[in-house]
């Protein structure tokens, strides 16, 4: 795929990773535009740490699933014809997390896979998504589910 020119300045993607289907589409997407954009995508899982846990704290169930996950999302990205950096992450908050590393690695994309989530009746986007939309310092693109009857 050649880079269109309103993707041509995406060189470097972060997908946050949770083992839903829409955040493998998300991986899936950004190996498209950084396989045109000769790229490079990193894929992050973070494990979000009760308070009254140590940050650091030693979470082997939440840690086997974290790299389970990532496991996942790169065997997505080796069938699309490229290679995802993965990396796990502890955090008290999810979204300051994905924040803070698109920060940290300077990435031009986030793209962040969400289910269709209607918890009062009405579409919401939870707080990771809401956090990471206001406060990424780079371009952020939603890739949404439809909605499930």
């Amino acid at each position: 795929m050649a880079p269109s020119e309103s993707t041509a300045h995406l060189r470097t993607i972060l997908v946050p990773v949770d083992g839903s289907h829409a955040s493998l589409q998300a991986v899936a997407i950004a190996g498209e535009i950084a396989r045109g954009n000769k790229g490079k995508v990193f894929l992050v899982h973070v494990i979000e740490v009760k308070r009254n846990l140590p940050l650091d704290a030693e979470v082997e169930s939440e840690a086997e699933a974290a790299e389970r996950i990532l496991a996942e999302a790169q065997q997505v990205a080796r069938e699309q014809g490229f290679t995802a950096e993965g990396e796990i992450l502890q955090a008290r908050e999810a979204g300051t997390a994905i924040v803070d590393e698109s920060v940290n690695l300077n990435v031009d994309l986030v793209i962040l896979g969400s289910d269709y989530q209607r918890p009062f009746g009405e579409f919401q986007f939870g707080k990771v998504v809401e956090h990471v939309m206001r406060n990424a310092p780079c371009e952020v693109w939603l890739c949404r589910h439809k909605v499930e009857e």
